[in-house]
């Protein structure tokens, strides 16, 4: 747990940044943000090493240069990303229907006739955040599950971030659950996002890139016990600037097998989901993130 001091500075930090990017232009921030990016990844030699060692599992037929090519971009597209968060702290609705196009909405509308809810489910591809924002002022009833901060102050900060362009948000937990499924009964939208190894919620292990991956099972249970469809959707960054979120049609319901074998199944596909968004967009994933920490032998 970080100390009280660490825990104040982070807070400063990032309070600090949010101010400061949202008065930049967005294009200014974007031209200052790789290069902060750069330089702090050639500081951060732990989290460069494991991009490249992740890159190998990923694309063992690419050659050494086309795998730093990828890790430049990665760490060029993260630096992107965090000047467009930071300018998302001032910018409004019209701004972020600017930068960013959705389409297959419709699928959403289908799912969603009748007052039924719907599972979405995403991965941390593209501006995940600026995805989270532009789904609600596209009219989505969207709410979705975080971990919540140990410090109260920056918890409370990267929430009203977050909430500002009418995401709901829960913290993640016994609670989450009840609460997602809540909005469901609602006719809302519980997003998930699946493409972590988290030890404090029930996953199961699918394939990702050729490997085992532990991977959260919750969007698959609840759409399973509760006959709710689950639809993936992600987000990419486009060579103008711009952005571009896609909503996918709904992933075939499993059919037979145990309930745990149903789960299995839902969450392999909405993974495999995520594994193809990555592969038509590889700088546009989080490589750093130990994705095959877990291994069903020592789980």
């Amino acid at each position: 747990m970080p100390s009280r001091g660490s825990s104040l500075a982070l807070y400063l930090g990032f309070r600090t940044f949010l101010e400061v990017g949202g008065r930049l232009p967005l294009r200014l921030g974007r031209a200052i943000g790789p290069q902060l990016s750069a330089v702090a990844f050639k500081l951060l030699s732990r989290s460069r090493k494991r991009i490249d060692s992740h890159l190998e599992i990923a694309f063992p037929e690419l050659d050494q240069d086309r795998r730093n090519a990828l890790r430049a971009g990665c760490i060029r597209h993260f630096g992107l990303m965090l000047a467009e968060v930071g300018w998302m702290w001032r910018a409004r609705p019209a701004q972020i229907e600017a930068i960013c196009e959705i389409e297959g909405l419709e699928h959403l509308d289908a799912a969603l006739e009748g007052g039924r809810g719907a599972m979405f489910v995403t991965g941390h591809c593209g501006n995940w955040e600026l995805l989270s924002a532009r789904l609600p002022i596209a009219g989505v009833p969207l709410i979705t599950a975080v971990r919540k901060l140990d410090d109260p102050r920056l918890d409370n900060l990267v929430t009203t971030m977050r909430t500002r362009f009418g995401t709901q948000i829960v913290p993640r937990g016994p609670a989450a659950g009840r609460q997602l499924a809540r909005a469901l009964g609602r006719g809302g939208v519980s997003a998930l996002l699946l493409d972590q190894d988290i030890k404090d919620i029930p996953g199961v292990f699918v394939p990702f890139f050729g490997r085992p991956a532990r991977t959260p099972s919750g969007a698959a249970m609840l759409s399973i016990r509760m006959r709710f469809p689950l639809l993936p959707g992600f987000i990419y960054r486009c060579a103008d600037g711009t952005h571009k979120g896609v909503v996918h049609p709904p992933l075939p319901m499993p059919t037979g097998g145990t309930l745990a074998d149903k789960v299995e199944e839902l969450t392999a596909a909405a993974t495999a989901a995520i594994e193809r968004q990555i592969r038509s967009y590889p700088e546009q994933w989080v490589w750093m993130h130990r994705r095959w920490r877990t291994q069903p032998e020592s789980h």
